[in-house]
């Protein structure tokens, strides 16, 4: 069974950085790709950033927004620059298989196994 623990999140001043990761085990990841989602109170949640584990080939939706993986330590990050309040919100590391030659997935229901989640909270 995957299972994804992220860890990371706190309270930080606009136009800090934080620093998210997720941990994962359960299975080898070298045929999934692993995203980033995050939920805003009353908002629905939206992807963030993706990786394929075995080519650490990467998307994201957000300059700002890093994502990296470390096959050794199997797990995944998001380096976040320049916070701004309008990302507050519980960040959700996200896993599944993905096919190769096809562009990395970008939606909550391409992802079959979620984190907890952690939440972010950028201060004005």
């Amino acid at each position: 069974q995957v299972q994804l623990v992220e860890s990371g999140g706190g309270l930080v001043q606009a136009g800090g950085s934080l620093r998210l990761s997720c941990a994962a085990s359960g299975r080898t990841f070298d045929s999934y790709a692993m995203g980033w989602f995050r939920q805003a109170p009353g908002k629905e949640r939206e992807f963030v950033a993706a990786i394929r584990w075995s080519s650490g080939s990467t998307y994201s939706v957000k300059g700002r927004f890093t994502i990296s993986r470390d096959k050794a330590k199997n797990t995944v990050y998001l380096q976040m620059n320049s916070l701004k309040p309008e990302d507050t919100a519980v960040y959700y590391c996200a896993a599944d298989v993905a096919r190769l030659g096809v562009p990395l997935p970008r939606a909550k229901d391409e992802y079959a196994y979620w984190g907890q989640g952690t939440q972010v909270t950028v201060s004005s």
